[in-house]
């Protein structure tokens, strides 16, 4: 026999709209604002199944509860062979009807309606980006017949290149501040450079292009400009480096001048390269020939 339907409540469109209603003003009350950047896959390998180029163009704020109240979960702080780790983990909740509304219905993110894997969510409280690694869709089973939220369980944003361009400005930083930088200077320079501008240079049938960080006038020349680039592509997805005496021009701005010398090795402050590179001197003898044998060798 069929359940009773005086009871049945879930095929009740008006019950489901409201639970749904009362979860989002919940959210709205109890949550938090944060953003959301879905990510654009630039060139997936066919063999591993993996981005390693994605862009983040998009930066949409939406509010979500956070179920971590205890603070982040994972494995959290450790020392391991490769230094300091940080694998903080955090568990968010977005209403259903909220991103639909607010990312599927005007054209952000993929093509399955849900929050992606890959995705990214700005996290305010500590200024970092998380990354989405699992959606779950049925956290709350199934209420009046419907689902209501996603949870999203994040883990902390390891970031290694990807272009990052959503015109908030504390994101973008994100990748001023930890992409790899190379810097070009520039003589008989027409017009001027921008900051955030892309420019491109023609080597043999590829085109380079980059992203602007800096431009830094010579003072002891006329028209003669040090720029720092990051975000380097070129058109068959290949590395290649930006070669002297060959023009390079800016993409907004039109501006013009010819490569004189390019420095590959322009590191943050935070990196420790260099210090690996000249402190074990100190304390280590190179000279050494014979270091076991007692001089019997």
């Amino acid at each position: 026999m069929a359940t009773n339907f005086y009871f049945n409540n879930f095929d009740s469109s008006q019950e489901q709209t409201l639970i749904e209603d009362l979860i989002i003003e919940s959210i709205k009350i109890f949550g938090l604002d944060v953003y959301y950047l879905p990510r654009t896959v630039v060139n997936t390998d066919t063999i591993f199944r993996e981005d390693d180029i994605s862009k983040y163009e998009d930066a949409v704020l939406l509010e979500m509860y956070v179920k971590n109240v205890d603070g982040f979960a994972g494995e959290g702080d450790f020392l391991s062979k490769f230094g300091l780790e940080i694998r903080d983990e955090i568990t968010l909740t977005v209403a259903k009807r909220i991103y639909e509304d607010e990312i599927y219905y005007r054209g952000f993110g993929g093509t399955s309606g849900r929050p992606e894997e890959g995705d990214l969510i700005y996290f305010p409280l500590n200024q970092k980006l998380f990354q989405i690694k699992f959606v779950e869709h049925e956290a709350i089973f199934y209420q009046m017949g419907s689902l209501q939220t996603y949870d999203l369980v994040c883990e902390l944003f390891e970031y290694s290149d990807e272009s990052i361009d959503t015109d908030v400005t504390i994101i973008d930083n994100i990748e001023i501040n930890n992409s790899q930088k190379r810097s070009i200077y520039l003589t008989d320079v027409i017009g001027n450079f921008t900051v955030g501008e892309t420019v491109s240079q023609q080597v043999s049938d590829n085109t380079l292009t980059a992203e602007v960080v800096t431009v830094t006038a010579n003072t002891e020349a006329n028209n003669a400009y040090t720029v720092e680039l990051i975000n380097f592509k070129t058109t068959d997805l290949d590395y290649v480096e930006f070669v002297a005496d060959t023009s390079v021009v800016g993409g907004t701005s039109s501006a013009n001048g010819t490569v004189t010398t390019v420095n590959n090795t322009v590191l943050p402050t935070s990196y420790q390269n260099d210090s690996f590179q000249t402190e074990p001197s100190g304390f280590l003898d190179f000279s050494e020939l014979d270091p076991f044998s007692e001089g019997n060798y």
